[in-house]
């Protein structure tokens, strides 16, 4: 799976199932969601938004389904 922005996606986060919004792609290494986010161009991770509560996260896109 490739998600782009706008993706409607759903990844497990503490046992728990969570839905929400891909924000963006990262390819670089910067800090985001409150972490150092190691993504490259090969290797690229997503922003994601919780569609229940605000929040957001950064994750590799083997985690990440489709909605």
């Amino acid at each position: 799976m490739s998600p782009r922005k706008g993706d409607k996606v759903s990844w497990s986060s503490h046992g728990h199932e969570v839905h929400g919004t891909v924000e963006k792609k990262i390819t670089t290494e910067t800090e985001d969601s409150g972490r150092t986010v190691k993504a490259s161009p090969d290797e690229p991770q997503f922003k994601v938004k919780s569609a229940k509560t605000g929040a957001t996260a950064v994750h590799k896109p083997g985690a990440l389904h489709a909605e």
